[in-house]
């Protein structure tokens, strides 16, 4: 899918190379998928047809030059790391830098990473500030690109805060994309930076491909528009519906799936390194009677095909509620939401029960799904439906493989003192239009979401002060990530970058699972799943 407003990069023309569905493409593709649905129709091609181009563009997006959370440093090409402090100790964000020594001493500021709790609070101006001043202290020009674009109101916030254009030093206009803007701290003030300014913009363009960051930046806006496209489209095609303040499952199910994709977007592409996006995601805001829709995330039963056993365990699949084994998406789709911490915390402030249907309204709000992890108890054991799209399912089996077969031998396989563990999917199920994976409920989170909770979390906050708890995380999940690294064949990359970790977590007190020794603490357990 393309707008023809939107440039086209080398790397896009290699890979775009079918005709752009235009509004009047997607208003048909959606007048089949209801008209099918009505007719109670076999499974709509046009479903896959209007989402999973998207998903493909998406996935072309994020595979641009990516911070890398655990080692930002190693990322790509030696980056710096600059860590924004609050004055209780929280952490704010941390500034991604490219430093050069010659033709004179220059830090690049590449990318802005605000913690998720501190966006929208204004702290921009801080963070470019405090970029500012560090440069000034090692004595070093300062650099960035301006990629607000000049017709946007905040345009000249880098200039409000004493940047200047790098053609007043260099004399001339500057060859090339980018608004490059420059701090010269007092010490080189009076020196003839004509030329040294001009090489150093010569040595960073050379940069540039490794970066990245130019490509990145046109991805992103494509794919935003693409967004807003599909989302006018649908306003457009429910029109009636809106106004009315009613909805069919087939409306219910299209805005959550394009909500479900849009929030997947904006999470993948917070690692994008240069532009990500920011402020602009803003762009697309919902119609209120479109936030106040019921989730509803499984294909309508007029495109629904039968349900069908997949893969794994099929004792345990035998043990299933027999409803289960029948309605698979309807049944699953009813069970509790996995009552993790980000949710209970969300719930408590508003003052909603866990049982509490939820809308797409709140799934923007929480910034994820919901009710992609419901909880079951099967024979006194608990464990975790997950929802995916079927297109992720060869992914998810070579996964299981892989699990499977490393199990017996890291049986008291130790990293960084904490027991490593596997989570290997159990059963996988398809039913409307969704995958089903089943694991084992653990005692742990995800490790992203443990470090926010250390982070944020006001009981925690002292205690990871103390113990260093979210560096024991990360170290742990580096070792995790090396663990897996070594055991998946190098042709698999793709394979390995798709296991995830998790950390030992008591799930009731919301609080890590460590032991505390006279030398120091680490985690009892770490799971790769």
């Amino acid at each position: 899918m393309r707008t023809s407003s939107q440039p086209q990069t080398d790397k896009e023309s290699a890979s775009a190379q079918e005709k752009p569905l235009g509004v009047a493409d997607r208003l048909a593709l959606i007048s089949l998928i209801d008209g099918a649905a009505r007719l109670e129709a076999t499974e709509s091609p046009a479903v896959a047809d209007l989402f999973d181009d998207m998903s493909d563009l998406v996935d072309q997006t994020v595979k641009g030059s990516r911070i890398d959370l655990l080692k930002p440093e190693d990322s790509t090409l030696g980056f710096q790391v600059f860590q924004i402090s609050g004055e209780s100790g929280e952490n704010l964000g941390r500034l991604h830098m490219l430093y050069f020594k010659k033709p004179i001493p220059c830090y690049y500021l590449v990318y802005v990473e605000v913690a998720t709790p501190f966006r929208n609070l204004g702290l921009g101006n801080r963070i470019i500030g405090a970029f500012r001043d560090f440069a000034t202290e090692k004595s070093a020009v300062a650099l960035l690109d301006n990629i607000i674009p000049k017709e946007d109101p905040t345009f000249d916030i880098y200039e409000k805060l004493n940047w200047r254009p790098v053609e007043e030093i260099t004399g001339g206009e500057i060859e090339g994309e980018g608004v490059f803007m420059i701090h010269v701290p007092s010490t080189m003030e009076g020196k003839d930076l004509k030329e040294p300014v001009r090489r150093l913009l010569y040595h960073l363009r050379r940069r540039r491909p490794a970066i990245d960051m130019r490509d990145n930046e046109l991805m992103v806006r494509r794919t935003i528009q693409e967004f807003k496209d599909l989302y006018e489209a649908l306003v457009t095609y429910f029109n009636e519906e809106i106004r009315a303040g009613r909805s069919t499952p087939v409306m219910r199910y299209m805005f959550t799936r394009f909500v479900t994709k849009f929030l997947g977007f904006r999470r993948r592409i917070a690692r994008l390194i240069g532009y990500t996006g920011g402020e602009s995601l803003e762009q697309i805001v919902l119609h209120p009677e479109v936030r106040g829709l019921p989730i509803h995330s499984y294909v309508p039963r007029g495109l629904a095909s039968n349900p069908s056993f997949v893969s794994g365990d099929r004792e345990l699949w035998l043990k299933l509620p027999e409803a289960l084994k029948q309605e698979p998406a309807r049944t699953i789709e009813a069970l509790p939401n996995y009552r993790r911490p980000t949710l209970l915390s969300w719930l408590e402030t508003r003052g909603f029960e866990a049982t509490d249907p939820l809308t797409i309204g709140d799934m923007i709000d929480l910034g994820f799904d919901p009710t992609r992890l419901k909880e079951i108890t099967l024979d006194g054991e608990e464990y975790i439906f997950e929802r995916l799209q079927p297109r992720h399912l060869p992914a998810i089996e070579r996964q299981k493989q892989l699990l499977e077969l490393w199990a017996p031998e890291l049986v008291g396989r130790r990293v960084t003192k904490a027991a490593l563990k596997t989570n290997p999917p159990l059963l996988i199920i398809r039913d409307r239009g969704n995958s089903y994976i089943l694991r084992r409920k653990i005692e742990g989170i995800h490790w992203e979401e443990a470090v926010e909770q250390l982070r944020t979390e006001p009981r925690l906050k002292g205690l990871n002060a103390a113990l260093g708890i979210d560096r024991l995380v990360m170290a742990g999940v580096r070792g995790v990530r090396e663990e897996v690294k070594s055991r998946v064949p190098a042709e698999e990359d793709s394979v390995a970058d798709r296991f995830a970790c998790f950390v030992s977590w008591d799930l009731a007190a919301n609080q890590p699972l460590i032991t505390v020794e006279m030398v120091g603490a680490y985690l009892e357990s770490l799971w790769v799943a």
